[in-house]
């Protein structure tokens, strides 16, 4: 075993703390739930894209205060700047010198509310932040918080005024979800019950930042057996040689499933992956880097990993 006796039944029942809280404000989406909160433990960026009004922006919020982490919110809009997120420098008389002012992105947790209505010009200002947890403004390299996480919402791209992320941006998110409609039970229980934000405002924080980046650590002891690598490799093969896909998964594809499925596996009180963790997390790791072979029918990303899982064999 990779993890210290009793570390596993300890992460799993403080993570199930932060599921139970979730749930009870964004309705019927455990699984959604799930599979965000091993993203973040895998020390990734989320991407949740849906049409407006599913609740995306508020599992963010309460993800933001079931964590315990500083959060800052970013309404992305055509008419911002990059400055507008990474911070400026004013000119202080007293002083007679430029200070840094930060922006927005200095937060433990960052909401990029519709990122894909900003221009890329905009768009890109996160990429570094994203991918080396520090940003350059003015010749000066600032680090970021730690934890540090983005977690993203776009509109379908054939809505209005949108501008699609570049291949280059999708792939810095570890995960894409969608969280789609409320089944009826829960859509009554939304009618019926309290609004959502009185519910976000009472929520208390069931980890500290320091809590977190030990279960993150957690996450990355978790054994993954050479019989599991076979597969994760078999599922990565499969795409680069498969005529469905204009092009194959990545190395860092690869390792994002895996990361992800040590997290799932913590997630669900494991101190091993099992095959059905990779296949859990497959739809959100890989539905956004891979593009079907356009043939006139619209594949979603649990289409593509339901092909994957049916194509290739475990081990």
């Amino acid at each position: 075993m990779h993890t210290f006796p009793g570390m596993t039944a300890m992460a799993s029942a403080a993570l199930q703390r932060v599921v139970q809280q979730t749930s009870r404000v964004v309705l019927g989406k455990e699984r959604q739930i799930r599979l965000a909160l091993a993203c973040l433990l895998s020390r990734g960026h989320l991407l949740i894209e849906d049409l407006p009004g599913v609740g995306k922006t508020t599992l963010a919020h309460v993800l933001a205060r079931s964590l315990g982490l500083a959060f800052h919110r970013i309404q992305f809009t055509s008419d911002m700047l990059p400055a507008d997120i990474i911070g400026v420098s004013i000119y202080d008389r007293e002083s007679s010198s430029f200070k840094f002012h930060p922006g927005p992105v200095f937060s433990q947790l960052v909401l990029a509310d519709e990122v894909n209505r900003a221009t890329p010009k905009t768009q890109s200002a996160l990429l570094e932040a994203m991918e080396e947890h520090q940003v350059t403004a003015e010749g000066e390299t600032r680090r970021l918080p730690e934890p540090f996480f983005v977690i993203a919402t776009q509109n379908p791209s054939h809505q209005v005024g949108t501008f699609p992320l570049p291949e280059s941006q999708l792939d810095r998110f570890q995960m894409r979800l969608e969280l789609g409609y409320p089944d009826r039970d829960a859509e009554r229980a939304l009618l019926q019950g309290v609004d959502r934000r009185d519910m976000i405002a009472s929520l208390e924080a069931c980890l500290t930042p320091g809590e977190l980046l030990a279960l993150q650590g957690a996450a990355r002891q978790v054994h993954v057996s050479p019989a599991l690598v076979d597969y994760v490799q078999a599922l990565v093969e499969y795409t680069r040689r498969s005529p469905d896909f204009v092009n194959g998964l990545s190395p860092r594809a690869a390792l994002a499933l895996v990361a992800c499925a040590r997290a799932w596996a913590l997630v669900e009180g494991r101190d091993r992956v099992i095959p059905e963790d990779v296949q859990a997390v497959l739809s959100g790791v890989a539905g956004h880097r891979l593009h079907p072979v356009v043939n006139g029918v619209r594949r979603t990303s649990s289409d593509i990993a339901v092909g994957l899982v049916e194509a290739v064999p475990i081990p």
